[in-house]
């Protein structure tokens, strides 16, 4: 008998040997062993503490940011859904947010509660969570500037807070990123603002994003960080990539956009395999040709 056989008894949804690549906005990717979606908090806290511990526990958003790959992902994937998505405004110009609320909806909560300096989250396509654990930003802003606390639960299911000092935010990282935890939800501080003002920033940012990303293809987001002193859409298109074609399969395969060179996409057919290895061919040619390192932006889980 397998540990598939042993699962707990769960209000949520248990699925077995489950297709990723629909929760994903690549598209691609195989099964997981289980995926769990719990119906709330203690339901989670009850599925974790019952578990094998030697069952591996990987947490996934909305899939914004993540390329699953081809063999699939071993043992339990977490899925948080509608239990993890209240949102409430906090005196002081703060809100409270679960794990599974969008960025965007975010932004738009805040801008409702007269609370300035969130506005960047409406350009971020992704969920709290993962914005808590890589410390999603753009247009200049980042979450290091406007979290003061998350809430986390461990393999053994026991919740505590993580202070913005506890988190050690770095560009697009945290100790989220080695820690076995999984993101709740999180408190987020502004600044007062007026409602109009904050309003018009976000349809800004918006219309930014909608002509110059391609928010309509099957994409990943940005690719790669940004090197010190570098962008990486401007490395990727010197280096000769920008909408060049490339597949390991022979099918119509993957390319960096050419709208944006720093957005990874599936062009039709693609693998998981064309995607990380057009990327990892791109970050080769790059150092070759200009010397610089790129590092992976883009979380990469499971078996080749």
């Amino acid at each position: 008998m397998s540990w598939k056989d042993r699962l707990p008894q769960v209000r949520g949804r248990l699925l077995r040997d489950e297709p990723l690549a629909p929760f994903t906005w690549f598209r691609v990717g195989g099964p997981a062993e289980v995926v769990f979606m719990p119906a709330d908090e203690a339901d989670l806290a009850d599925f974790l503490g019952t578990l094998d511990a030697g069952v591996p526990v990987t947490p996934i958003g909305v899939g914004s940011n993540l390329l699953v790959r081809d063999g699939g992902v071993e043992g339990v994937v977490v899925r948080l859904g509608r239990g993890f998505s209240e949102i409430e405004p906090l005196e002081a110009s703060g809100l409270r947010a679960g794990a599974a609320v969008p960025d965007a909806v975010l932004a738009r909560k805040a801008a409702e509660a007269g609370v300035a300096g969130l506005e960047f989250y409406a350009g971020i396509p992704g969920t709290v969570g993962g914005a808590v654990v890589m410390n999603a930003g753009c247009y200049g802003s980042e979450t290091t500037e406007v979290l003061a606390s998350a809430r986390v639960m461990d393999r053994a299911g026991a919740v505590r807070e993580m202070g913005h000092a506890d988190l050690g935010y770095t560009y697009r990282h945290s100790v989220l990123h080695e820690a076995d935890l999984i993101v709740l939800g999180a408190t987020f501080r502004g600044v007062p603002g007026d409602p109009v003002a904050i309003k018009a920033r976000m349809a800004e940012i918006t219309a930014r994003r909608e002509t110059t990303q391609p928010i309509r293809e099957k994409t990943g987001g940005s690719t790669f960080k940004n090197p010190p002193g570098h962008s990486s859409w401007k490395l990727v298109d010197e280096a000769g990539w920008r909408g060049r074609p490339f597949s390991l399969s022979g099918g119509q395969g993957a390319m960096f956009s050419p709208l944006h060179a720093n957005f990874l996409i599936n062009t039709g057919d693609a693998t998981a395999a064309d995607l990380e290895g057009l990327g990892e061919a791109v970050r080769a040619d790059v150092r070759a040709k200009l010397g610089v390192q790129l590092d992976w932006e883009i979380k990469r889980i499971g078996r080749p």
